[in-house]
């Protein structure tokens, strides 16, 4: 009887562990998933972009710039650019990102002004772009390999997930939820925590469209919701799949932007 009890357990045990395994898989697939979709559609991508910088005093700023994709593989290696063309302050300022898999990205950042190519450290990727609202990682999405996913709820409309970082000394969050639709498969709500357990930081999608048949994010906002501040980012012209060369994403595209690519229209 003893045996029959351990056995009995020993099954119950390996059925709640099972249960769990299977809970975390659905969870990492429906984020890996999401980051497809968010950021990887088509072979390659270009858009026009505009950010609004909202101060907590309601003071504005704006950012102009052009945004050129090129993936290597589906949520693999890819490589973006981004051109600044207003204010006059940050015009012709680059910035360059190659998206890696089993690795940081690298990040670098040119200087016009001081003729400087400045690469972003691991370290500053979760800083302020530009003056902005948005990190240097909101940029180019956060690597979902670096984070375990448990799934803490669903409705018929979305998903909504937990996030916690595998190396909490690399970060400033404590975990975080996002929020993603089921009709897109796309996040549409990322509230960030702070050890103490207070939401401090917020995404919101505030406009999905369908772009050459993939659901496009086409408007934002990330909120500051300890000092205030905002800044909203919207998206013009975007196309997919125009086959743009592997020589846009070099270096020397730094400081010789593509001029033939930079012409946006619909």
């Amino acid at each position: 009887m003893k045996t029959l009890f351990l056995t009995a357990l020993s099954a119950a045990v390996l059925f709640v562990s099972s249960q769990a395994i299977g809970a975390e898989k659905s969870a990492r697939e429906i984020v890996e998933q999401a980051e497809l979709n968010a950021y990887y559609s088509g072979d390659d991508g270009r858009s026009a972009a505009r950010m609004i910088i909202t101060d907590n005093q309601g003071r504005q700023q704006m950012r102009q710039f052009t945004i050129l994709r090129k993936d290597q593989q589906d949520g693999g290696v890819q490589e973006m650019m981004i051109f600044f063309s207003r204010p006059a302050d940050v015009r012709d300022t680059v910035f360059r990102v190659v998206k890696q898999v089993n690795d940081d990205d690298d990040r670098w950042l040119y200087l016009p002004d001081l003729d400087l190519v400045k690469r972003i450290s691991a370290g500053d990727k979760r800083t302020s772009f530009v003056g902005s609202h948005f990190f240097y990682e909101d940029v180019s999405g956060r690597n979902t390999a670096l984070d375990n996913y448990e799934l803490i709820s669903e409705n018929e409309d979305s998903y909504v997930l937990k996030g916690t970082p595998k190396d909490p000394g690399n970060v400033e969050f404590s975990y975080y939820e996002v929020v993603i639709d089921k009709e897109h498969m796309l996040p549409v709500e990322s509230t960030f925590y702070n050890e103490s357990g207070e939401a401090y930081r917020k995404m919101e999608v505030l406009k999905v469209e369908t772009v050459q048949g993939y659901p496009t994010v086409t408007h934002s906002r990330m909120s500051d919701l300890t000092n205030g501040g905002q800044t909203e980012m919207q998206f013009r012209f975007m196309q997919y799949n125009l086959g743009m060369p592997d020589s846009i994403f070099s270096e020397r595209s730094l400081r010789n932007p593509p001029a033939e690519w930079l012409q946006l229209r619909d």
